[in-house]
């Protein structure tokens, strides 16, 4: 059952889904069968140092309580099993709320390698300081000031990305900024799927094409 459904721990009960007494798992079997073990129960393999927390434990001492015992066993307020949260479970939530992140400051980073040495700082300067900020350098634009440059018709043209559809690119950087304001204002409800997807095209895209034309 473990090797069917990719478990790789199993809270153990006296019966039903209360009186927790303890965990079975590959390290438990392992250690038990190399040391001539040969029960047909899960008791014999069971060790009762199993770490538990209740459902309305802080978030970050949980993660720090995850990290040191691998799982941990959550307990509802009846007293019964919950579940369990093992550092998979919290490293995928983490990637999964990172990954966004990471996937912006790529598109960025795409973005300046295309504009550096393109265009004079005064025209950076014209097209993009219109509210007195002082911009001296490309890391010094926001990502609106980058759809700004990308969507000027004489900038573009500097780019020498005349094979590219500028059109589709600007549309697209456009839903990047939107997706990227949720992002920045901590959205509760996350992106979705289709947010995701359309980073992730982006960020491919102009890596793609920053090897052509840089």
């Amino acid at each position: 059952l473990m090797m069917i459904h990719n478990y790789s721990q199993l809270p153990v009960t006296t019966g039903g889904d209360r009186g927790l007494c303890g965990y079975i798992s590959w390290d438990t079997i392992g250690a038990a069968l190399a040391n001539g073990k040969e029960s047909k129960v899960v008791k014999d393999f069971v060790n009762p140092n199993v770490k538990t927390l209740g459902l309305d434990t802080p978030l970050l001492k949980a993660i720090r309580t995850i990290y040191d015992h691998d799982f941990v066993v959550i307990i509802g307020k009846d007293k019964a099993i919950s579940g369990i949260v093992t550092t998979t479970d919290v490293s995928s939530q983490f990637l999964a709320f990172t990954e966004p992140f990471v996937l912006l400051e790529e598109i960025e980073n795409h973005l300046r390698h295309l504009l550096d040495g393109k265009l004079l700082l005064e025209e950076v300067q014209k097209l993009c300081n219109v509210d007195g900020r002082k911009i001296e350098h490309l890391d010094d634009l926001t990502f609106g000031d980058y759809v700004s440059l990308i969507q000027n018709p004489g900038c573009w043209k500097k780019l020498g990305i005349d094979t590219v559809d500028r059109s589709t690119i600007v549309e697209m950087l456009n839903k990047t900024r939107d997706i990227r304001n949720d992002i920045m204002h901590f959205e509760p409800a996350g992106i979705t799927d289709e947010q995701y997807d359309l980073l992730k095209k982006m960020c491919d895209f102009l890596q793609h094409i920053s090897k052509y034309y840089c």
